[in-house]
């Protein structure tokens, strides 16, 4: 499939995503005028709350004249009357950043021990490995296969509890890392440690599935023959893997590490609120308890671009990886 046919089918799949997200809200029980005017709202004052957003027009109409807008770069208004386009331009640079790190440590960890865990694999496969296996192979082999427990339990575990875990440990029976975030005056946390925390909830499960990933990749690429030729004339394993192996595994790590970057984004929605971190978790917190579908909606849409762009990266780079390949 072609680069600009890959791109049409994502954006169509996007607006999809969209129009599924203003269904979804209306069949929400509640009502949107309501929750803005409050409990002691007269039915005059919501009727009157309901023409001024819109919300007595049919569905698709709303929906076709907010994704307009979006063609154009204006968001509109929350039900509140705020614009969405400051508040997305607000709130979205400390969730990038949150995401940005977390991505960052995710990509450093799960490359690191995968990669290690399939060169110690490769060893011990070797003829004649058990034969020099000393204590320090032996404890070495010990931590292989306590990655393999560790990794899937990590995968495994949803993101809010590791953040309540590492709450429990760090911020409440240690008393090492805060347990909430404190804005400055910028929007974003006031000191660094504050974002320890919250980038661990994100990456450690991330490490966990995208370590196993690295290591299924780079075992099946080193059965490729030019791999094994350069294993039988001895060349250092860490040389076998950066020049003959990792180019072989590079579009299956590459393309996790994409799918990475969505889960990602969406775990950041729940840690923020856990953490009480200034992003847009609390913004889509408060746009769900108003029934505000078109904050909603363009949380999503900002966040579903941005994945867009990061696949588009991880296709050129597959691209690139496969060049030359039959």
């Amino acid at each position: 499939m072609s680069f600009a046919r890959l791109l049409v089918r994502r954006i169509a799949l996007l607006i999809a995503l969209l129009a599924t997200v203003f269904v979804v809200v209306d069949l929400l029980p509640g009502n949107t005028a309501r929750a803005v005017l409050g409990r002691d709202a007269t039915p005059e004052q919501i009727a009157a709350k309901e023409r001024e957003l819109g919300l007595d027009h049919p569905l698709p109409q709303r929906f076709w004249d907010w994704i307009s807008g979006v063609l154009t770069g204006d968001f509109g208004r929350t039900a509140r009357g705020r614009s969405i386009n400051d508040l997305l331009a607000d709130k979205f640079p400390p969730t990038l950043l949150l995401g940005g790190l977390a991505l960052t440590l995710t990509v450093i960890a799960s490359l690191l021990l995968g990669m290690w865990w399939a060169a110690r694999q490769g060893v011990q496969a070797r003829p004649g490995a058990a034969a020099v296996r000393g204590r320090g192979a032996a404890l070495r082999q010990g931590t292989v296969r306590l990655l393999q427990p560790a990794t899937t339990i990590a995968a495994a575990v949803p993101e809010f509890v590791v953040a309540t875990l590492l709450i429990l440990v760090f911020a409440l029976a240690a008393g090492w890392l805060p347990a909430v975030t404190i804005t400055d005056r910028s929007g974003f946390p006031a000191s660094p440690d504050m974002l320890v925390l919250p980038v661990l909830a994100l990456a450690i499960p991330q490490i966990g599935w995208n370590t196993r990933v690295v290591r299924a990749a780079m075992v099946d690429a080193a059965r490729e023959p030019h791999v094994e030729s350069a294993v039988l004339e001895g060349i250092p394993t860490r040389a076998v893997q950066l020049r003959h192996t990792l180019p072989f595994a590079l579009p299956t790590i590459v393309a996790s590490f994409a799918t990475t970057v969505g889960m990602v984004l969406g775990g950041s929605l729940v840690v923020e609120t856990i953490f009480n971190y200034p992003g847009l978790g609390a913004l889509l917190a408060g746009s769900v308890a108003d029934r505000d579908v078109s904050l909603i909606a363009s949380v999503v849409a900002l966040s579903g671009a941005v994945i867009m762009c990061v696949l588009a990266v991880a296709d050129g780079i597959r691209a690139w990886s496969l060049r030359g390949r039959g």
